[in-house]
């Protein structure tokens, strides 16, 4: 396995590493799997967040007896101070330590930055809770390239690290990320497989590998069969002509109208699984093999799209800006015009 430090950190960590958000549609047994391969595998980063439900349990769970084998990365979607000082101490219960070695501000939109920095913002918290031992970094998340730009450009001297979506289709974020490289600043990369919506694994790895822009990329990975997949992957393979030739394919297939399935559009007002209706529409798009499978569990929802009363709730919270009214109802037209309603 490859290391690399982390920015100005001081961590040198695994360049494959672990992303927890599936852990958390996974049982306990599956996240101490996980870990056991992780360590197998010798990766030694891992995220996690507050918002990932009971991510931070099962992995805090698995972790017992190993805590100093790995970096734990958590983070918070609080803006204020009082309320990130107590996600701060539910994470370190959570996961069962006395100290985390990486604490981000969660998904930050640009409507929130100052907020976060404020006298009373959750930056104050991270300062403090630094102080007291209980975390040893401060980083932040954004899925906007505005949002990266503005940390980047103006509290690069408050921040350590950054975690921005990039993959083969999406690259909006390159500028920005060279500059925070330039900076010293930790670089993090999410959204490796662009949601599930890319299924070549050693294609999607080597992709972000060899930009040179990345510390650290973080796929998510439910079971230690997954953590065997990604850490097989031989990062320094160069790409054939054929590969890059299928990078553009995937580009123009995916466009950037699709899901990532990061879940901020939820909970639906109505019940629709939003990012369950896309995954499966995906597959009855573009796996042949899988068709009937999709059908199947289309079919099984409890609430199909055409459910949806257009309230809009969905695209307020998506931070892609997708147009998801409109999706679904493309999505029941297909498994309709598929026989399935």
């Amino acid at each position: 396995m490859e290391y690399r430090e982390l920015g100005k950190t001081g961590l040198k960590v695994s360049f494959i590493s672990f992303g927890g958000i599936p852990i958390q549609r996974g049982t306990k047994e599956d996240a101490a799997g996980a870990i056991d391969e992780l360590e197998k595998q010798s990766i030694n980063y891992i995220d996690t967040a507050r918002g990932y439900t009971v991510s931070e349990e099962y992995i805090g769970n698995a972790l017992k007896g190993r805590r100093d084998r790995f970096i734990i990365a958590t983070k918070s979607m609080s803006r204020d101070y009082e309320s990130m000082k107590k996600d701060i101490d539910i994470s370190l219960g959570n996961l069962k330590t006395d100290y985390i070695d990486l604490y981000q501000l969660h998904n930050v939109p640009v409507g929130d930055i100052e907020k976060v920095f404020s006298d009373n913002g959750a930056y104050k918290a991270l300062l403090e809770a630094k102080e007291e031992g209980k975390i040893r970094h401060i980083g932040v998340t954004a899925h906007s390239v505005d949002a990266l730009k503005i940390f980047v450009d103006r509290y690069a001297d408050c921040i350590e690290t950054i975690m921005f979506p990039y993959n083969i289709v999406e690259s909006q974020g390159e500028e920005v990320l060279k500059k925070a490289k330039d900076k010293g600043i930790g670089t993090i990369a999410m959204k490796s497989f662009a949601g599930g919506n890319i299924t070549d694994v050693s294609l999607a790895l080597r992709y972000i590998y060899h930009s040179g822009l990345i510390d650290v990329a973080i796929p998510g990975m439910g079971n230690n069969k997954e953590v065997k997949e990604d850490s097989a992957v031989d990062l320094t393979l160069p790409f054939s002509e054929t590969e890059k030739a299928e990078c553009e394919k995937i580009r123009k297939e995916l466009g950037t109208t699709f899901c990532r399935r990061c879940g901020y559009c939820g909970p639906c007002t109505v019940g629709i699984n939003i990012p369950g209706s896309f995954l499966f529409v995906n597959y009855l798009r573009h796996y042949e093999g899988l068709a009937e499978w999709a059908k199947q569990r289309y079919a099984g929802m409890a609430v199909k799209p055409d459910a949806c009363v257009e309230c809009g709730s969905c695209e307020a919270r998506c931070p892609y800006n997708l147009p998801i009214r409109d999706m679904l109802k493309k999505v029941y037209k297909e498994f309709k015009d598929a026989g399935v309603e």
